[in-house]
Protein backbone atom coordinates (compact mmCIF):
# COMPACT_ATOMS: atom_id res chain seq x y z
CA UNK A 1 0.00 0.00 0.00
CA UNK A 2 1.22 3.51 -0.85
CA UNK A 3 1.46 5.98 2.03
CA UNK A 4 1.55 9.46 0.50
CA UNK A 5 2.70 12.22 2.85
CA UNK A 6 1.91 15.81 1.88
CA UNK A 7 3.89 18.57 3.61
CA UNK A 8 2.15 21.93 3.70
CA UNK A 9 -1.06 19.92 3.65
CA UNK A 10 -3.20 22.65 5.20
CA UNK A 11 -2.19 25.32 2.69
CA UNK A 12 -3.50 26.41 -0.69
CA UNK A 13 -2.37 23.40 -2.77
CA UNK A 14 -2.65 20.88 0.09
CA UNK A 15 -6.32 21.74 0.55
CA UNK A 16 -6.81 21.43 -3.19
CA UNK A 17 -5.28 17.93 -3.19
CA UNK A 18 -7.47 16.91 -0.24
CA UNK A 19 -10.59 18.02 -2.11
CA UNK A 20 -9.66 16.17 -5.32
CA UNK A 21 -8.59 13.01 -3.45
CA UNK A 22 -11.94 12.91 -1.64
CA UNK A 23 -13.46 12.19 -5.06
CA UNK A 24 -10.58 10.07 -6.39
CA UNK A 25 -9.55 7.87 -3.46
CA UNK A 26 -7.82 4.63 -4.45
CA UNK A 27 -7.83 1.54 -2.26
CA UNK A 28 -4.05 1.10 -2.44
CA UNK A 29 -3.36 4.70 -1.25
CA UNK A 30 -3.35 6.27 2.19
CA UNK A 31 -3.00 10.06 2.14
CA UNK A 32 -1.58 12.01 5.11
CA UNK A 33 -1.71 15.82 5.12
CA UNK A 34 0.76 17.49 7.46
CA UNK A 35 0.45 21.01 8.82
CA UNK A 36 2.92 23.05 10.84
CA UNK A 37 1.19 21.69 13.97
CA UNK A 38 2.52 18.19 13.17
CA UNK A 39 6.19 19.15 12.84
CA UNK A 40 8.48 22.12 12.38
CA UNK A 41 10.22 21.05 9.18
CA UNK A 42 13.05 23.53 9.83
CA UNK A 43 14.14 21.24 12.67
CA UNK A 44 15.83 18.04 11.49
CA UNK A 45 14.77 15.92 14.49
CA UNK A 46 11.10 16.86 14.12
CA UNK A 47 11.20 16.14 10.39
CA UNK A 48 12.73 12.69 10.90
CA UNK A 49 10.26 11.96 13.73
CA UNK A 50 7.24 12.62 11.50
CA UNK A 51 8.72 10.40 8.76
CA UNK A 52 9.27 7.62 11.32
CA UNK A 53 5.70 8.03 12.58
CA UNK A 54 3.94 7.76 9.20
CA UNK A 55 6.54 5.77 7.21
CA UNK A 56 5.62 7.30 3.84
CA UNK A 57 6.37 5.53 0.58
CA UNK A 58 5.73 8.73 -1.41
CA UNK A 59 6.06 12.41 -0.49
CA UNK A 60 4.63 15.58 -2.01
CA UNK A 61 6.66 18.47 -0.57
CA UNK A 62 4.63 21.69 -0.65
CA UNK A 63 5.78 23.37 2.57
CA UNK A 64 7.94 26.47 2.14
CA UNK A 65 8.55 29.92 3.51
CA UNK A 66 6.70 31.89 0.84
CA UNK A 67 5.37 35.34 0.06
CA UNK A 68 4.55 37.70 -2.75
CA UNK A 69 7.00 40.17 -4.27
CA UNK A 70 6.64 42.73 -1.48
CA UNK A 71 6.92 40.14 1.31
CA UNK A 72 10.17 38.71 -0.05
CA UNK A 73 11.97 41.93 -1.01
CA UNK A 74 14.72 42.74 1.48
CA UNK A 75 14.63 39.29 3.09
CA UNK A 76 16.73 37.28 0.65
CA UNK A 77 18.99 35.82 3.34
CA UNK A 78 16.08 34.62 5.51
CA UNK A 79 14.18 33.15 2.55
CA UNK A 80 17.30 31.40 1.25
CA UNK A 81 18.42 29.88 4.56
CA UNK A 82 15.03 28.72 5.82
CA UNK A 83 13.94 27.17 2.53
CA UNK A 84 17.32 25.48 2.07
CA UNK A 85 17.13 24.06 5.60
CA UNK A 86 13.58 22.75 5.16
CA UNK A 87 14.24 21.21 1.76
CA UNK A 88 17.43 19.56 2.98
CA UNK A 89 15.57 18.04 5.95
CA UNK A 90 12.80 16.65 3.72
CA UNK A 91 15.23 15.22 1.17
CA UNK A 92 17.53 13.62 3.73
CA UNK A 93 14.56 12.13 5.62
CA UNK A 94 13.15 10.80 2.33
CA UNK A 95 16.51 9.26 1.46
CA UNK A 96 17.15 7.72 4.90
CA UNK A 97 13.63 6.24 5.19
CA UNK A 98 13.74 4.88 1.62
CA UNK A 99 10.85 6.91 0.21
CA UNK A 100 10.13 5.60 -3.30
CA UNK A 101 9.26 8.97 -4.81
CA UNK A 102 9.57 12.59 -3.66
CA UNK A 103 7.80 15.29 -5.67
CA UNK A 104 8.78 18.82 -4.60
CA UNK A 105 7.05 22.05 -5.55
CA UNK A 106 9.25 24.69 -7.19
CA UNK A 107 8.24 28.21 -8.20
CA UNK A 108 8.41 30.47 -11.23
CA UNK A 109 10.73 32.61 -9.05
CA UNK A 110 13.54 30.28 -10.09
CA UNK A 111 13.43 31.42 -13.73
CA UNK A 112 16.38 33.48 -14.99
CA UNK A 113 15.69 37.23 -14.87
CA UNK A 114 17.12 37.79 -18.36
CA UNK A 115 15.96 35.11 -20.76
CA UNK A 116 13.86 34.48 -23.82
CA UNK A 117 10.20 33.49 -23.61
CA UNK A 118 8.44 31.15 -23.39
CA UNK A 119 10.83 29.54 -20.92
CA UNK A 120 11.00 25.76 -20.57
CA UNK A 121 12.44 23.18 -18.17
CA UNK A 122 15.87 23.16 -19.84
CA UNK A 123 16.43 26.89 -19.19
CA UNK A 124 16.02 27.02 -15.40
CA UNK A 125 19.72 27.50 -14.63
CA UNK A 126 20.57 29.79 -17.58
CA UNK A 127 21.17 32.93 -15.48
CA UNK A 128 20.45 34.45 -12.05
CA UNK A 129 16.85 34.85 -10.84
CA UNK A 130 15.21 38.27 -10.56
CA UNK A 131 17.20 40.41 -8.08
CA UNK A 132 14.06 41.18 -6.02
CA UNK A 133 13.77 37.59 -4.77
CA UNK A 134 17.08 35.90 -5.61
CA UNK A 135 17.32 34.21 -2.17
CA UNK A 136 14.03 32.37 -2.59
CA UNK A 137 14.75 31.70 -6.27
CA UNK A 138 18.15 30.11 -5.62
CA UNK A 139 16.84 28.05 -2.68
CA UNK A 140 14.13 26.58 -4.90
CA UNK A 141 16.64 25.96 -7.72
CA UNK A 142 18.78 23.91 -5.34
CA UNK A 143 15.91 21.40 -5.08
CA UNK A 144 16.48 20.54 -8.74
CA UNK A 145 20.26 20.32 -8.14
CA UNK A 146 19.75 17.97 -5.17
CA UNK A 147 17.19 15.85 -7.03
CA UNK A 148 19.87 15.09 -9.63
CA UNK A 149 22.55 14.56 -6.96
CA UNK A 150 20.45 12.14 -4.89
CA UNK A 151 19.57 10.24 -8.02
CA UNK A 152 23.17 10.04 -9.24
CA UNK A 153 24.65 9.04 -5.87
CA UNK A 154 21.86 6.97 -4.31
CA UNK A 155 19.40 6.14 -7.13
CA UNK A 156 16.58 8.12 -5.48
CA UNK A 157 13.52 9.06 -7.55
CA UNK A 158 13.32 12.68 -6.41
CA UNK A 159 11.69 15.08 -8.87
CA UNK A 160 10.00 18.48 -8.94
CA UNK A 161 7.15 20.34 -10.56
CA UNK A 162 7.22 23.99 -11.51
CA UNK A 163 3.80 25.67 -11.32
CA UNK A 164 3.02 29.15 -12.57
CA UNK A 165 1.19 31.58 -10.22
CA UNK A 166 -1.20 29.55 -8.05
CA UNK A 167 -4.43 30.86 -6.54
CA UNK A 168 -7.66 29.49 -5.11
CA UNK A 169 -9.59 28.77 -1.89
CA UNK A 170 -7.52 28.52 1.35
CA UNK A 171 -4.88 30.92 0.01
CA UNK A 172 -3.15 33.56 2.16
CA UNK A 173 -5.14 36.75 1.52
CA UNK A 174 -2.92 39.13 3.52
CA UNK A 175 -2.01 41.84 0.96
CA UNK A 176 1.47 42.31 2.46
CA UNK A 177 2.33 38.58 2.33
CA UNK A 178 0.22 37.18 -0.48
CA UNK A 179 0.61 36.52 -4.16
CA UNK A 180 -1.13 38.83 -6.63
CA UNK A 181 -4.67 37.38 -6.95
CA UNK A 182 -5.44 36.80 -3.24
CA UNK A 183 -3.93 40.21 -2.41
CA UNK A 184 -6.20 41.91 -4.96
CA UNK A 185 -9.23 39.93 -3.73
CA UNK A 186 -8.59 41.13 -0.17
CA UNK A 187 -8.19 44.74 -1.33
CA UNK A 188 -11.37 44.56 -3.43
CA UNK A 189 -13.35 43.15 -0.50
CA UNK A 190 -12.20 45.96 1.81
CA UNK A 191 -12.70 48.68 -0.84
CA UNK A 192 -16.27 47.55 -1.49
CA UNK A 193 -17.05 47.21 2.24
CA UNK A 194 -15.57 50.62 3.13
CA UNK A 195 -16.57 52.53 0.00
CA UNK A 196 -12.93 53.38 -0.74
CA UNK A 197 -10.81 53.28 -3.90
CA UNK A 198 -9.45 49.94 -5.14
CA UNK A 199 -5.66 50.27 -5.41
CA UNK A 200 -3.47 48.20 -7.76
CA UNK A 201 0.27 48.34 -7.05
CA UNK A 202 2.19 49.06 -10.25
CA UNK A 203 0.89 49.76 -13.73
CA UNK A 204 -0.99 46.49 -14.14
CA UNK A 205 0.95 45.82 -17.35
CA UNK A 206 2.84 42.74 -16.11
CA UNK A 207 1.69 39.53 -17.82
CA UNK A 208 1.19 36.32 -15.84
CA UNK A 209 -0.01 32.76 -16.28
CA UNK A 210 -2.21 31.62 -13.43
CA UNK A 211 -3.18 28.12 -12.36
CA UNK A 212 -6.21 27.31 -10.21
CA UNK A 213 -5.25 25.34 -7.10
CA UNK A 214 -7.74 22.56 -7.93
CA UNK A 215 -6.22 22.13 -11.41
CA UNK A 216 -2.74 22.03 -9.87
CA UNK A 217 -3.96 19.47 -7.32
CA UNK A 218 -5.01 17.11 -10.13
CA UNK A 219 -1.60 17.52 -11.76
CA UNK A 220 0.26 16.83 -8.50
CA UNK A 221 -1.75 13.64 -8.00
CA UNK A 222 -0.87 12.60 -11.55
CA UNK A 223 2.82 13.37 -10.89
CA UNK A 224 3.07 11.33 -7.70
CA UNK A 225 1.30 8.39 -9.39
CA UNK A 226 2.79 8.51 -12.87
CA UNK A 227 5.64 10.98 -13.54
CA UNK A 228 8.95 9.08 -13.59
CA UNK A 229 11.53 11.69 -14.69
CA UNK A 230 14.06 13.40 -12.41
CA UNK A 231 13.94 16.50 -14.60
CA UNK A 232 11.34 19.08 -13.51
CA UNK A 233 8.06 19.56 -15.33
CA UNK A 234 6.27 22.89 -15.74
CA UNK A 235 2.61 22.97 -14.67
CA UNK A 236 1.28 26.08 -16.40
CA UNK A 237 -1.81 27.03 -18.31
CA UNK A 238 -1.63 27.35 -22.09
CA UNK A 239 0.25 30.34 -23.56
CA UNK A 240 -2.94 31.96 -24.86
CA UNK A 241 -4.31 32.02 -21.26
CA UNK A 242 -1.68 34.53 -20.10
CA UNK A 243 -3.33 37.69 -18.71
CA UNK A 244 -2.17 41.08 -17.46
CA UNK A 245 -2.44 42.05 -13.79
CA UNK A 246 -4.87 44.77 -14.90
CA UNK A 247 -7.09 42.18 -16.64
CA UNK A 248 -7.13 39.84 -13.65
CA UNK A 249 -7.91 42.79 -11.35
CA UNK A 250 -10.91 43.61 -13.54
CA UNK A 251 -12.08 39.97 -13.30
CA UNK A 252 -11.92 40.27 -9.51
CA UNK A 253 -13.87 43.56 -9.49
CA UNK A 254 -16.45 41.97 -11.80
CA UNK A 255 -16.86 39.04 -9.40
CA UNK A 256 -17.41 41.51 -6.51
CA UNK A 257 -19.70 43.73 -8.65
CA UNK A 258 -17.45 46.60 -7.56
CA UNK A 259 -18.48 50.00 -8.95
CA UNK A 260 -16.05 52.30 -7.12
CA UNK A 261 -12.86 54.12 -8.07
CA UNK A 262 -9.82 52.17 -9.35
CA UNK A 263 -6.31 53.58 -8.78
CA UNK A 264 -3.00 52.35 -10.20
CA UNK A 265 -0.11 53.17 -7.83
CA UNK A 266 2.50 53.53 -10.54
CA UNK A 267 5.26 54.45 -8.06
CA UNK A 268 5.22 50.78 -6.95
CA UNK A 269 7.25 48.23 -8.93
CA UNK A 270 5.72 45.75 -11.36
CA UNK A 271 8.27 42.96 -10.82
CA UNK A 272 9.19 41.04 -13.99
CA UNK A 273 6.92 42.13 -16.86
CA UNK A 274 6.87 38.58 -18.22
CA UNK A 275 7.48 35.09 -16.84
CA UNK A 276 5.84 33.10 -19.64
CA UNK A 277 6.42 29.36 -19.28
CA UNK A 278 5.87 26.67 -21.89
CA UNK A 279 3.71 23.70 -20.91
CA UNK A 280 4.74 21.73 -24.04
CA UNK A 281 6.28 18.95 -21.92
CA UNK A 282 3.11 18.61 -19.83
CA UNK A 283 1.05 18.48 -23.03
CA UNK A 284 3.10 15.52 -24.32
CA UNK A 285 1.99 13.60 -21.22
CA UNK A 286 -1.53 15.01 -20.80
CA UNK A 287 -2.69 16.48 -24.13
CA UNK A 288 -6.36 16.45 -23.10
CA UNK A 289 -5.99 18.11 -19.68
CA UNK A 290 -8.45 20.99 -19.33
CA UNK A 291 -7.56 24.03 -17.23
CA UNK A 292 -10.33 25.97 -15.49
CA UNK A 293 -10.74 29.35 -17.27
CA UNK A 294 -9.16 32.12 -15.15
CA UNK A 295 -12.38 34.16 -14.97
CA UNK A 296 -14.34 31.18 -13.66
CA UNK A 297 -11.63 30.24 -11.15
CA UNK A 298 -11.38 33.87 -9.95
CA UNK A 299 -15.15 33.96 -9.41
CA UNK A 300 -15.07 30.70 -7.40
CA UNK A 301 -12.17 32.02 -5.28
CA UNK A 302 -13.95 35.32 -4.59
CA UNK A 303 -17.10 33.40 -3.59
CA UNK A 304 -15.04 31.20 -1.23
CA UNK A 305 -13.35 34.24 0.33
CA UNK A 306 -16.64 36.06 0.95
CA UNK A 307 -18.21 32.94 2.45
CA UNK A 308 -15.14 32.13 4.61
CA UNK A 309 -14.01 35.69 5.37
CA UNK A 310 -13.84 35.22 9.14
CA UNK A 311 -11.64 32.11 8.99
CA UNK A 312 -9.53 32.91 5.89
CA UNK A 313 -5.80 33.64 6.33
CA UNK A 314 -5.40 37.41 6.02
Amino acid sequence: KKVILVTGGSGLVGNGIQKIINGDQREDEEWIFLSSKDANLLIKEETFAVFEKYKPTHVIHLAALVGGLYAIMGKNCEFFRKNMKMNDNIMEASHKTKVKKLVSCLSSSIFPHKTSYPIDETMVHDGPPHPSFFGYGYAKRMVDVLNKAYNEEYGCLFTSVLPCNIFGPHDNFNPLQSQVIPGLISKAYEAKKNGTAFEIWGTGAAQRQFIYSLDLAKLFIWAVRSYQEIEPIIFASDLEDEVSIKDVAMMILEAFEFKGEVKFLTDKGDGPLKKTASNAKLRTYLPQFQFTPTREAVRETVEWYVKNYDSARK
